[in-house]
């Protein structure tokens, strides 16, 4: 296993808080849609501690690294098919706006993690409290995914629309990362945050209209519910379309 899955701390207590709330929300007999990044890294073994205690699931994984985690934890995994859809989807985020808009992407698996999510019938979302923010692109770039081919002139229009592209890079810094999907992936900064559902949804529109962009990292009306890890161990849940209690 390799990237950040990798890097997973399963003893922070926020993450560990946040995951074990997604854990109680998956029923038996689920099929559950796996997201990449950290926590859910830590989510993949607590569901794996789960299944081998007796629950029974089947799961999609939206990375490399996923997959290698949830067979080594012996989840069963089931492909994506045309009949059958996925129950839940868990996953995580790197920025979470009020009303529950996300920024995702910053784990390079962001189309395998959109595509998941729509072939569910709910997305939770797991963050720890650092990830809240009042608008999208307070803290993070945008991530975009782009054809090779394209890479030239889809950094020219992603310029001429405001932003600063700067192509993801390998390890080593010494070329361009190529993605699972044999894409490369341009982190996209914006010149202020957007402010308000509206502009995140016009800036969506924008760059999904250049040829040769696949997706973008703007995870927009797709979180049923987010769980808010917290360092003493708390969990806080925000709804969509509920005002925090």
């Amino acid at each position: 296993m390799s990237g950040r899955e990798a890097s997973f701390t399963p003893d922070d207590p926020a993450m560990h808080a946040a995951a074990a709330a997604a854990l109680d929300l998956i029923q038996d007999g689920a099929r559950v849609g796996l997201g990449s990044g950290r926590t859910s890294s830590v989510f993949v073994h607590l569901l794996g501690e789960r299944v081998r205690a007796g629950l029974r699931v089947t799961a999609v994984p939206a990375s490399g690294a996923i997959e290698t985690l949830a067979r080594a934890e012996g989840i069963p995994l089931v492909p994506l098919t045309a009949d059958d859809g996925l129950d839940i989807t868990v996953d995580g985020a790197d920025e979470v706006a009020p009303n529950l808009d996300l920024i995702k992407g910053h784990g390079g698996a962001l189309v395998r993690e959109r595509i998941i999510a729509s072939a569910s019938a709910r997305q939770v979302i797991m963050v720890g409290a650092e990830k809240l923010v009042r608008e999208l692109g307070a803290r993070f770039a945008v991530p975009v995914e782009v054809i090779p081919f394209a890479l030239g002139p889809a950094t020219r229009a992603i310029r001429d629309a405001g932003l600063i592209p700067n192509a993801r890079m390998n390890a080593e810094c010494t070329h361009e990362l190529v993605n699972e999907n044999g894409n490369l992936t341009l982190d996209c900064a914006l010149p202020a945050p957007l402010a308000g559902a509206r502009a995140a949804r016009e800036l969506e529109a924008s760059l999904l209209a250049i040829a040769g962009v696949v997706d973008t990292g703007l995870f927009l009306g797709t979180a049923e519910r987010v769980l808010v890890g917290h360092a003493e161990g708390r969990v806080s849940t925000l709804v969509r379309g509920k005002v925090p209690a």
